[in-house]
């Protein structure tokens, strides 16, 4: 059950109860707007990953700015945007399981719905639910470009599997599903380059083959915020599929551009918002998010407004700011922004979205896909 939102709509920014998750509309908007526009100059399509923001609202802002649709990696999170009025959907994972199978073949007759498959056998078991329900389900074959994570080997193996989703009675090949996800965090600019030439390759190769054979690959899907202009310009890839943009974490970021510098090609527009509960000694305050407040795997999150006050660690319900470095002065009951490490996890803690310009909620979104995760 989602508990009651933290703010209300026309609150100053003093009054909202903390741990929030914050968005600032004015950096999200822009966000939003660059991508489009960037996307659609490279005469691509967008589906942003909606598993970064599991918010129908923010879901249906981008599809009204031009994204085809979005995706997602769970069919629960699928069946929550479909009930939230998002009308299609790449479930840009495998999908294994009979029961998980028929609810993704029901939710198809109800939005345009499509999966991933990277084994034979997992073909003909999303054919078998397709059948049971009367339907067909579009199928993207999965293509392990260098993340080694799920995906069939590139060539020939690829072209073995998309033949067998060609051939099944009740599902439709789209294409290829090509994301190099380890490229996303790479730091070196030349590296991430490396590793997403390889990948297009890897794709473009692919791509060859099924039409040698007579099969037409209508979609070559892939790409995320890291290097989803490596893949616009890649000739290959017209489907891109990045997510983190919208939000910006504190985690990407950190990668450099070409010239050096931090990433900084999107803005931060979402925050943990967190109050100092406690200042037992002069260098250091305890603030009231901690563990279950945001995701810690990748890094600490960073403090808006002061470079030299530093989070230095989470229990449960605490974290712990380092102040040996600061001339900042906190007192009991100041309120911080916190940019999270990383974005994707930290939004699944919540179910509300505390949504504010200048210095006032405007807004209370639901994250309507929160904990789906089977």
């Amino acid at each position: 059950m989602a508990t009651r939102p933290p703010a209300e709509i026309g609150m100053p920014l003093d009054e909202i109860d903390t741990p929030a998750l914050l968005v600032d509309l004015d950096p999200l908007e822009r966000n939003l707007e660059l991508m489009a526009t960037n996307v659609e100059a490279c005469g691509l399509r967008l589906r942003p990953h909606a598993k970064t923001h599991k918010c129908a609202v923010i879901a249906r802002r981008q599809m009204a700015l031009g994204a085809v649709g979005v995706c997602c990696q769970k069919v629960s999170e699928a069946e929550a945007l479909v009930h939230a009025g998002v009308p299609d959907i790449v479930v840009s994972n495998e999908v294994v399981g009979r029961r998980k199978l028929e609810r993704l073949a029901a939710l198809s007759k109800q939005a345009q719905v499509a999966v991933c498959v990277d084994n034979a056998a997992n073909v003909g078991d999303v054919d078998a639910a397709a059948a049971k329900f009367g339907t067909v389900v579009d199928v993207f074959v999965e293509v392990n470009v260098g993340a080694n994570r799920c995906g069939v080997a590139p060539g020939e193996a690829a072209l073995s599997l998309a033949k067998r989703v060609d051939a099944a009675g009740h599902l439709r090949f789209v294409g290829l599903q090509a994301y190099q996800g380890r490229a996303q965090h790479t730091r070196d600019f030349d590296q991430r380059c490396a590793a997403i030439d390889a990948a297009c390759t890897y794709a473009r190769q692919t791509v060859e083959l099924l039409q040698r054979s007579g099969l037409e690959c209508e979609v070559v899907a892939g790409a995320g915020t890291g290097t989803w202009a490596l893949e616009a310009n890649s000739g290959v890839y017209n489907e891109l599929q990045a997510g983190s943009y919208v939000f910006m974490d504190a985690d990407y970021a950190r990668n450099k551009n070409a010239d050096g510098d931090r990433f900084a090609e999107f803005e931060h527009s979402l925050f943990v918002f967190a109050t100092v509960m406690s200042m037992p000694e002069p260098t250091r305050a305890v603030v009231d998010a901690g563990l279950k407040s945001m995701s810690f795997d990748s890094g600490m999150p960073e403090v808006v407004g002061s470079e030299s006050m530093r989070y230095a660690g989470p229990s449960d319900e605490h974290g712990n700011l380092d102040l040996s470095q600061s001339n900042t002065r906190l007192r009991l009951g100041d309120k911080l922004r916190l940019i999270p490490g990383h974005c994707d996890p930290t939004v699944n803690l919540y179910d509300w979205y505390v949504c504010v310009r200048g210095d006032r909620v405007e807004a209370l979104w639901p994250i309507v896909a929160r904990g789906a995760v089977w």
